[in-house]
């Protein structure tokens, strides 16, 4: 089970020293989700149920062939980006910088135990708008259309 809310990261904190790892996925399939990922220099397949905040998530790391072999039936376009990791409180932010066709969108989201912990949640003054009920900015949408969504205000 993945429990999580989903901001834009608006860069109110300086992240160039915190802990990194480079991240390169892809959708194999979108219905069910289905998305094949790089994590520095492991592989993982992990399939992913509807819904926004909470859902149903299998991961099983893979091997560099395995993932290979099956990337290039990606659809839309790979997501490459930068994850950082800063601590707040009793949660682990993931602050995600994105590269490539998505240069310029930065998400930052956290994951809960509960749903009761997650809706309790008071987020930073550094996070922005937040966008966990908003499919636009579903990493799989954002590989599929291969544009940064715009936010209405």
């Amino acid at each position: 089970m993945e429990i999580e809310r989903k901001f834009i990261f608006d860069g109110g904190i300086h992240i160039e020293d915190l802990p990194c790892e480079k991240i390169c996925q892809g959708y194999i399939s979108l219905d069910p989700e289905v998305r094949l990922r790089k994590k520095g220099e492991r592989f993982y397949r992990t399939e992913k149920s509807k819904g926004d905040m909470v859902r149903e998530e299998r991961e099983k790391e893979i091997s560099k062939e395995e993932y290979d072999l099956q990337i290039s039936d990606a659809k839309g376009i790979l997501i490459e980006k930068t994850r950082y990791y800063k601590e707040y409180g009793k949660h682990t932010v993931e602050i995600d910088i994105f590269l490539g066709a998505l240069y310029g969108l930065k998400i930052c989201e956290v994951e809960f135990s509960t749903e009761e912990e997650a809706k309790s949640f008071i987020p930073p003054d550094w996070f922005g708008a937040e966008v966990t009920n908003d499919s636009r900015f579903k990493n799989k949408n954002l590989a599929l259309k291969g544009q940064i969504p715009i936010l209405e205000d």
